[in-house]
């Protein structure tokens, strides 16, 4: 079963996988990330200029509960080399989750690539760790990770979403990697979310690579500031290296 059933050409039903980690009759937002990201593709699809994405930027402006949910695609500013488009998921018509994309003309820089950033042990160098031990929801139980701890809020580790993003609809690499862009808050924890919450408020990912294969890397510190402020950072990674950043800032609530 995929994490959403498309109903018509802009609203989805989430499935039961789609069940939060804070509240297990909510939606855990990455699922919906991943939606989102598909239909910001669908949209640059649509018009064939062969832009790619550079950065997607999430604000998370609600909960979500397990029903049904639309999606409305915008661009805010169009170009011969770069454009900004924007998606906006509702319920109930009361947007939930908005998201602003930057698209960039490709260019042949295969003479120029490389990075500083340092890559993390390889997927079957790593145990495999169960985040349902700390999380609840269906949606966690729908993810496979296999982890190398170093301290709590510092931890190496793999993802996997083991279903599809949508029932009977291919979509990208990207889009399917992007289920996972939400999880850094929970895979290496400073504190037991069962005693103090921190829910992230958006998700920003910087992309200089697309992702490819099934599993996506994730090397993530977490911090935690004396005024109720944290910050997860995280590099990205895939099967090559390196190939982007995500970050996400945090909520402390004792």
């Amino acid at each position: 079963m995929a994490y959403f059933k498309r109903l018509d050409e802009t609203t989805f039903l989430p499935t039961a996988h789609t069940g939060g980690a804070w509240n297990v009759k909510e939606q855990h937002i990455a699922p919906v990330v991943g939606l989102l990201t598909h239909m910001l593709e669908c949209d640059c699809t649509k018009r064939a200029h062969g832009f790619v994405i550079g950065r997607l930027s999430f604000d998370i402006l609600g909960t979500l509960p397990l029903e049904p949910i639309s999606i409305e695609i915008q661009t805010l500013r169009s170009g011969r080399t770069i454009e900004l488009i924007e998606g906006t998921v509702y319920h109930n018509q009361r947007p939930a989750l908005r998201a602003r994309a930057w698209l960039i003309k490709p260019h042949n820089t295969h003479n120029l690539a490389g990075t500083s950033l340092l890559p993390i042990p390889p997927l079957d160098q790593m145990p495999i760790w169960e985040p349902s031990t700390i999380w609840a929801g269906d949606f966690i139980k729908s993810i496979e990770i296999r982890r190398v701890q170093h301290q709590p809020g510092r931890a190496a580790y793999w993802g996997k979403a083991k279903q599809p993003v949508l029932e009977d609809e291919q979509v990208s690499a990207l889009a399917q990697a992007a289920c996972l862009f939400d999880i850094p808050n929970g895979m290496t924890v400073r504190a037991n979310p069962h005693e103090i919450a921190f829910p992230n408020l958006d998700v920003t990912v910087h992309l200089f690579s697309m992702p490819t294969g099934e599993w996506l890397g994730f090397d993530t510190s977490v911090s935690f500031g004396n005024n109720g402020l944290g910050v997860n950072c995280t590099i990205l990674h895939d099967q090559h290296g390196p190939i982007g950043t995500v970050t996400q800032i945090l909520t402390i609530r004792p």
